[in-house]
């Protein structure tokens, strides 16, 4: 808990210095940097989805497991491939769901050796409370934007140059 307490406090300064360093330059539109204010969008963004994510009663990684269950049973295999995580934590992340009866692992009938990963009708209800709380977040976000500036700006993202293993989740 303490731990939990002191990363909350370090992110909100972390918060306030980048937005100190963004804002408090000169004339109407001053140039920022741009990796600062992505990380300090980031930091807001992130906020509001696992707040959003909490009311649900889910974390993002079982949420992202979940999405990527919604369009029928896949190997536990790919779904650690798609999630782009080593087995051994998706193992934990399935661990959790399908102990709340949100997913459940099948052996694959062709090949006994293998496991296939659905997700129940469980796991769907707490899904569309996650979309229904993350449509929320996105909407209030992103109410400036027009739906070809939404476009353009997952175009964006998609192009800049991040990878899996440079992401830390603190969950």
């Amino acid at each position: 808990m303490l731990a939990t307490i002191w990363s909350l406090r370090w992110r909100v300064k972390v918060a306030e210095a980048m937005w100190t360093m963004t804002a408090d330059q000169d004339g109407p539109h001053p140039p920022q940097r741009l990796g600062l204010l992505l990380a300090w969008h980031g930091s807001v963004t992130q906020t509001r989805v696992k707040k959003a994510l909490g009311a649900a009663g889910l974390t993002p990684r079982h949420a992202m497991t979940l999405m990527h269950l919604e369009d029928g049973p896949i190997s536990q295999r790919a779904l650690a491939e798609r999630l782009e995580v080593d087995p051994s934590v998706l193992v934990g992340i399935l661990n959790d769901l399908e102990g709340d009866g949100l997913a459940e692992r099948r052996r694959d009938p062709a090949d006994r050796r293998r496991h296939n990963v659905a997700i129940t009708a469980e796991g769907e209800a707490a899904l569309g409370k996650t979309n229904a709380a993350l449509d929320e977040v996105e909407g209030g976000m992103f109410a400036g934007l027009s739906d070809r500036e939404r476009d353009l700006l997952r175009s964006l993202l998609d192009r800049v140059n991040t990878s899996a293993e440079d992401f830390s989740c603190d969950e």
